[in-house]
């Protein structure tokens, strides 16, 4: 199935293994390498003049594609298999014929492309259809990502603590999420004048376009091929409002004022008040919502054609879609906290409270309730004012919406920027009387979308009840360790540590899949780091061969990290293989064929059954994460933190081949025996 093998790009690690710096200097953003205080560039300064993503040689991608197969093929063999010499011959022969024959015109199909593509040859016409919009799955999991905020620690500590009766909604819950929407509309309002700096590397600026592709827009089903939104005309009251969930009622709530300035936190919070006294208001009275927005977890052809009858059921519904889709984020109010999730795991390996704010942000806790998961950013906040993130991933990666959210939550609330101490507000205010700025999105519905209400919710209570998500904090040491008593990428380092992980896990290698980020070129998204290399083979078997001298070990794990750092680099500086043969793949027309896509060994080497990526240092987040690809591998999304390596994992509940839980405690052995490889006085240093 093509969208198992490109589907799953979810986070984007920079060129370098570098930790993503951030700083601000007074009304200036930050950026991953911050300019001197004199040199702030407009946002989007770097645009026209980026690189186009260039188009590989031929040869160089196979070659590349090639050398990839080799632990693969070694492996077969080692397992009674094929030879691999004779293999590698026969995939050799495979790929001389493609590039002497219909590979040879695909290829000049490809530049011809490329000369009409205004930005990029792959995002332009093919990545985000092939990757996201084609894939059938549910959003939830399979393709949404899911980021834990850091406690605000304004908020009392008893409050943070405590679970609060569930339907009830608390006033520092509510405090919390006017503060959020202020930080986020903040951070908007500096992109749209441009005082974002551009983000760079130490390689050249990087492409700020993704930045554009989070506000105010929204994915679209449609059968066989989703769309996403453009942002509405800045005029729209839903260019200017967020969208409310509460209890699976919708409202729009209007934060700007028609000339465009922010309402401010103070009058946020009044109307989330008001909002939420409407709720209680309709509850008393023994209204019931009806859960469309459950529909948005369904399989998105069911979705799409559900989505269809509902607009055609009246003109009402359509204007509340628009508004829904316009709108700049959702903000999601949830009436319960999470308990944490029982577990007989050992304390090092689980954090009950972190788990059970992953389920919530994930998926909306067990039932996928109170969600539109279509919307590129929604906010949610628990009663007791704990905060997390999750999005549609098709319109960016991971990695820029972890960056807004680093802004959002790098200040606490201040009370200063409050009238009062937090609570229910009277609504009798001048300001709320002649100032509502908020509406009900109510629907106009059948019984025929009731029903398909509630079977949806079944499908996605099951598919929620099926995943099983954790994160793992391994503090022993961290990246400030790794790079100077290891002297080692820490990005390369926690890869091998997955790789070893996986081998003791499932006893066998396995293709691996983590991201490179393509920034560098105009519109540029993601190539393919494929982990598992001779390298990572040979250092991982020698981790397992009880004769194996530590000085063996060490020396075959930095040759592993160095051929991982030269993929890295190559990857991100358009020299990857994975979407130049893609693309030439989707180039075939009608009728032609190539034995060398049609070689099972070509999907089999890109079966990721071990998806991983890092993000940034996190050091305010609890974690983050996303699901596995296929049924039998785990997702991995990891945050190297200076002290503290975060790791979100995530398996299928149904799969007797895998264990979230058996895998945290391969990954702890794995660094555990790695950091054993080096001097005892720095291995004593970082644990102190």
């Amino acid at each position: 199935m093509l969208s198992r093998t490109v589907v799953r790009t979810k986070t984007s690690s920079t060129v370098s293994p570098n930790i993503i710096k951030k700083t601000t200097f007074g009304s200036r953003m930050f950026a991953i390498h911050p300019p001197p205080q004199n040199q702030q560039l407009p946002t989007f300064a770097h645009q026209r003049s980026l690189p186009k993503l260039p188009v590989p040689p031929l040869r160089v991608s196979l070659d590349r594609y090639l050398t990839s197969l080799e632990p693969i093929l070694a492996q077969n063999e080692e397992q009674g298999g094929e030879k691999a010499d004779v293999a590698m011959a026969k995939r050799k022969e495979l790929a001389a014929e493609f590039e002497k024959g219909i590979g040879k015109i695909v290829q000049e199909r490809l530049i011809d492309l490329d000369s009409c593509s205004p930005n990029n040859w792959l995002n332009d016409n093919f990545w985000i259809k092939k990757a996201y919009h084609e894939w059938r799955a549910p959003l939830p999991i399979n393709s949404n990502w899911w980021l834990l905020f850091h406690d605000d620690t304004t908020i009392p500590q008893e409050i943070r603590d405590s679970i609060p009766q569930e339907g009830s909604f608390s006033d520092w819950q509510i405090r919390r999420a006017a503060w959020l929407v202020g930080r986020f509309t903040d951070f908007k309002d500096k992109l749209d004048r441009q005082e974002i700096h551009p983000d760079s590397s130490r390689t050249g600026p990087f492409c700020m376009h993704q930045y554009t592709r989070l506000f105010n827009i929204c994915r679209v089903p449609i059968v066989g091929c989703d769309r996403v939104t453009e942002p509405v005309s800045p005029k729209s009251p839903a260019a200017r409002s967020v969208l409310i969930i509460i209890k699976d009622w919708l409202y729009s709530l209007e934060v700007y004022e028609a000339n465009g300035s922010f309402i401010g936190v103070k009058e946020v919070e009044h109307k989330l008040w008001d909002i939420v006294r409407d709720v209680e208001s309709r509850e008393q009275k023994g209204e019931t919502p009806v859960p469309v927005n459950i529909l948005t977890a369904d399989e998105r052809d069911t979705w799409a054609r559900n989505r269809e009858y509902l607009m055609a059921l009246s003109p009402e519904n359509r204007s509340v879609m628009k508004m829904i889709e316009g709108s700049l984020f959702a903000l999601c109010l949830d009436a319960h906290t999470l308990a944490p999730r029982p577990s007989s795991q050992s304390p090092h390996l689980t954090k009950p409270n972190i788990d059970a704010q992953v389920l919530n942000c994930a998926a909306g806790g067990p039932t996928g309730a109170n969600r539109w998961f279509d919307k590129a950013l929604t906010v949610c906040v628990e009663n007791n004012g704990r905060a997390g993130m999750m999005g549609e991933h098709s319109p960016c990666d991971a990695l820029i919406p972890s960056i807004i959210v680093d802004y959002a939550i790098a200040e606490h609330i201040k009370p200063e920027a409050f009238d009062s101490a937090a609570g229910k507000w009277s609504l009798d205010t001048e300001d709320s009387v002649n100032k509502k700025q908020w509406q009900r999105l109510d629907w106009v519905l059948d019984d025929t979308v009731r029903k398909e209400c509630e079977s949806a919710s079944q499908r996605a209570k099951a598919l929620i009840a099926d995943s099983d998500p954790s994160q793992l904090w391994f503090a022993e040491y961290g990246a400030d360790w790794i790079k100077t008593y290891a002297k080692l990428s820490p990005d390369a380092y926690i890869q091998m540590a997955l790789q070893l992980a996986w081998y003791k896990d499932q006893g066998s290698m396995t293709a691996t899949y983590e991201t490179a980020s393509t920034r560098l070129f105009a519109h540029g998204r993601t190539d393919v780091i494929r982990t598992l290399s001779t390298d990572s083979r040979s250092f991982v078997k020698s981790m397992a061969d009880p004769s194996s001298s530590r000085s063996v070990r060490l020396g075959l794990l930095q040759k592993a990290v160095a051929s991982h750092n030269l993929y890295t680099r190559d990857a991100s500086t358009g020299k990857g293989a994975d979407r130049h043969l893609m693309g030439l793949k989707w180039l075939l027309r009608d009728g032609e064929t190539s034995p060398f896509f049609e070689d099972p060994l070509y999907s089999k080497s890109a079966e990721w059954k071990l998806s991983t990526s890092g993000l940034s240092a996190g050091t305010r987040f609890f974690g983050t994460g996303f699901g596995t690809v296929w049924p039998d591998g785990y997702g991995i999304n990891y945050l190297a933190g200076p002290k503290l390596i975060k790791f979100g994992i995530e398996s299928k509940g149904s799969c007797e081949k895998t264990s979230t839980h058996a895998f945290k405690t391969r990954v702890v052995e794995s660094l555990q025996e790695m950091g054993a490889l080096f001097d005892a006085e720095g291995a004593t240093k970082a644990k102190l």
